[in-house]
């Protein structure tokens, strides 16, 4: 039996989400009769384990697999991947290239933008652009569209996204994220039916594995998917999603495409919102929420593959 180390917790915005799926993750590895370190990664960046301050290579020690929990900055962007690479340690998910490229918005479009993937207009802005945004407000909205999504270029969870459909709003909401963030992707709001697509390598023999799409409705009342309506059992998730064959091939494929273009490994999940029939990328998930309400799991259930026995797929085809 491997010994496997969970990563969870994390220096970023969605630690609380990252200690559940660290939880989950574990409570699966116990039912399978591992015996996995619990390693939580404080809000400061300490490695604690067992409550002691100790280094990833004294953690280490002794340990087959890494299993990361982690999810934002420090997890999902590469830093963690590098320590495990550097260390020669097989973990989940993808490699720090990749993980650093899938969690920048921005670069993933840029990525993607030659290949045949629709995106919604889009451009970034950055912090010290705030000097000259009167010049520049009325032509975004020219460029991108009347109804615009605001977001952090690197983030998840929907944390710091929201809608503007005026100048006084776009204004409003780009000078209090500026505050806060270097760079922000500016979006045009599409509106249509939201899915998720989850991949899965060689999986029942298959180099990539694509999970059925699942079709998101959010609560009524929002215009965009929000942070709290993702983990309030607010959000209806249908499996597999109501769409057209022809709208689930199209997100299939896509969502297979992502992957393989990112350098993807091990697994991913592509977030789409269908208008006319097209599927519009919106952004990719290395290492996708594993709690209660999360999609991914509950994708891989409806082919028969329950959550533990994903958790132990994972620990087995875990690789450096």
């Amino acid at each position: 039996m491997k010994r496997v180390a969970v990563l969870r917790g994390g220096p970023s915005e969605e630690y609380e989400v990252s200690l559940k799926s660290g939880q989950a993750v574990l409570s699966a590895l116990n039912s399978k009769g591992y015996s996995p370190k619990d390693i939580v990664i404080t809000k400061k960046g300490e490695w604690l384990d067992n409550g002691f301050v100790r280094s990833p290579e004294q953690i280490f020690t002794g340990v087959d697999v890494v299993f990361i929990a982690l999810h934002g900055h420090y997890g999902e962007d590469g830093q963690v991947q590098r320590i495990m690479q550097r260390l020669n340690l097989p973990f989940t998910g993808s490699g720090a290239f990749a993980s650093s490229v899938a969690f920048n918005k921005a670069l993933t479009k840029e990525t993607l933008v030659k290949h045949k993937i629709s995106l919604p207009k889009h451009r970034t802005f950055k912090a010290v652009e705030m000097s000259d945004l009167d010049e520049q407000i009325a032509q975004i909205f020219l460029d991108i569209g009347e109804t615009l999504i605001v977001k952090p270029v690197t983030g998840g969870s929907s944390i710091n996204t929201h809608v503007a459909s005026d100048e006084d709003s776009l204004r409003s909401i780009l000078s209090d994220l500026s505050q806060k963030y270097e760079q922000l992707l500016i979006e045009e709001c599409i509106i249509g039916r939201e899915a998720t697509v989850g991949v899965l390598d060689g999986f029942r023999g298959e180099e990539t594995y694509v999970l059925p799409v699942v079709e998101i409705v959010p609560p009524s009342s929002e215009q965009v998917w929000s942070h709290e309506s993702k983990y309030n059992g607010t959000t209806k998730e249908i499996v597999p999603g109501g769409f057209s064959y022809n709208e689930k091939i199209l997100l299939s494929d896509a969502a297979s495409l992502v992957h393989e273009i990112l350098d993807c490994q091990q697994y991913s999940r592509s977030d789409f919102i269908i208008r006319d029939g097209v599927p519009y990328f919106l952004e990719v998930n290395t290492l996708p929420g594993l709690t209660d309400e999360s999609l991914f799991p509950k994708a891989a259930a409806a082919v028969g593959l329950e959550f533990p026995e994903l958790i132990t797929y994972l620990v087995e085809t875990a690789r450096v």
